[in-house]
């Protein structure tokens, strides 16, 4: 069941993924530039302000059970995040840019947050989230069939990198295609129909993953599952909180790499035939640099990167680097934007995520497979790309609609409720509503 309040951030999802690429595919033409891009994008000027107003409407509508909600610490947290993105105008290299960019992003918050936390208890909103990537793989294998590969220049050689779809680049198409595969993965959970669109669309993500040649999507999309399977069973036998769990990998991470000299350099070299993570080392060595430069409180949200001729990306970067839309890592890009002030925000967020997963854990362990495991993909992601409060991106979308799924079950159930009939909840219902029934809309 979908009901009216969660239709808005699934809708936002359909936006992001679906009809914002193809208004830029039909609009702006190869080759991209950021210029006919954002052209060829005005349409998020009218369906963000719009999406934005009719969630305000349905919380003005429902102003009865919005009073009544406990915001879960792991929303807060993301508020707080937020808060502090706009409070880092004041200091922005960019002011005016960076504005503008932190109201874009309330905005989307705002259209996924408000009406998915008043959303029904049986809403399932990762059922509308599959039909979306779902008709994105089909719609995706369509345009790769009848479509080029993208051709990269070394030196005096042309070399096919892997196809696009109908994105403007094609680790796009991997970051859509890995969660297609994850969300496809829940859905073979289910008999009759759901199980067969879940193996079709499996088998479409898996050759999609392959066409697009994106060695980072197809390995996140084989590991997050395998890691949320263990860090759920870790949970199960110890009882320690998902978030501990998971903390310990990177921990463990480095004592490995102090003793054993084994590192990222190496893992990119096995998986990409050189050390430098395909150039993004570079990046990142330009970032240290630049975040040193303004440690505690960054440059200013969004106020690096593409913020004009005289901005410090293009002034001050080497070479080809100053071309560069970010610096191909989130956690790098928060430094640079919010400090270490900023990426504390970040992290206690993530954490906080983390954490509030194992509420789910205790009302719905199939969901809860799939939860951890979209967040998994998208916090690791990350660590190659920027997605972290990346204005429309649709990862971005997809994580802040996986942070209001954690909410909504987020409110214990009462005891005496849970005593009675305690049943595995139906698909798409964080436990039992405060209506008596199972999955009754209050």
């Amino acid at each position: 069941m979908i009901d009216k309040c969660a239709i808005v951030p699934i809708s936002a999802c359909a936006y992001a993924l679906i009809v914002s690429p193809l208004l830029v595919f039909y609009l702006s033409p190869p080759p991209y530039t950021l210029q006919s891009m954002m052209e060829s994008n005005s349409g998020n000027r009218i369906f963000w302000p719009a999406m934005t107003a009719i969630s305000v409407l349905l919380a003005v509508l429902n102003r009865s059970r919005l009073g009544g909600l406990t915001w879960p610490p792991h929303i807060v947290c993301l508020l707080a995040y937020l808060a502090f993105a706009g409070a880092s105008v004041l200091w922005a290299f960019e002011p005016e840019l960076s504005f503008i960019r932190f109201v874009q992003e309330v905005m989307v918050v705002t259209t996924i947050v408000l009406p998915a936390m008043l959303a029904a208890q049986t809403a399932d909103m990762m059922r509308g989230l599959f039909l979306c990537f779902a008709f994105a793989s089909i719609l995706n294998a369509f345009y790769v069939l009848n479509g080029h590969p993208i051709i990269a220049t070394y030196g005096a050689m042309e070399v096919e990198i892997g196809y696009p779809g109908y994105f403007t680049g094609k680790n796009y198409l991997g970051e859509c295609e890995g969660i297609a595969f994850l969300l496809s993965l829940h859905e073979m959970v289910y008999p009759g129909l759901r199980r067969a669109l879940g193996i079709i669309v499996g088998v479409i993500a898996t050759a999609l993953i392959f066409w697009s040649d994106s060695k980072t999507a197809l390995g996140l999309a084989l590991i997050a599952p395998l890691l949320a399977g263990l860090t759920l069973i870790t949970r199960k036998i110890t009882r320690i909180s998902p978030a501990i769990v998971l903390l310990s990998i990177p921990f463990c991470y480095a004592v490995l790499s102090r003793i054993s000299g084994f590192n990222l350099n190496r893992v990119s070299y096995m998986l990409y035939g050189d050390s430098t993570f395909t150039g993004r080392t570079l990046i990142w060595d330009f970032a240290q640099y630049e975040i040193e430069r303004r440690p505690l409180l960054g440059w200013g949200y969004q106020s690096f990167w593409l913020v004009g001729p005289d901005g410090p990306s293009i002034v001050e970067a080497p070479g080809w680097i100053r071309s560069m839309p970010n610096a191909h890592n989130g956690y790098y890009d928060t430094m640079l934007e919010m400090g270490y002030v900023g990426l504390a925000f970040l992290v206690i967020f993530i954490i906080a995520t983390l954490h509030a997963i194992g509420r789910v854990a205790d009302r719905d362990p199939a969901r809860v497979r799939l939860v951890l495991s979209l967040a998994l993909f998208i916090i690791l992601f990350n660590f190659l790309e920027s997605l972290w409060m990346r204005g429309f991106e649709f990862l971005w979308v997809v994580f802040v609609i996986l942070t209001a799924e954690i909410g909504r079950y987020w409110h214990p159930i009462p005891l005496t409720r849970a005593a009675y009939g305690s049943r595995t909840p139906r698909p798409g219902s964080p436990g039992r509503s405060r209506g008596g029934g199972l999955g009754i809309p209050n």
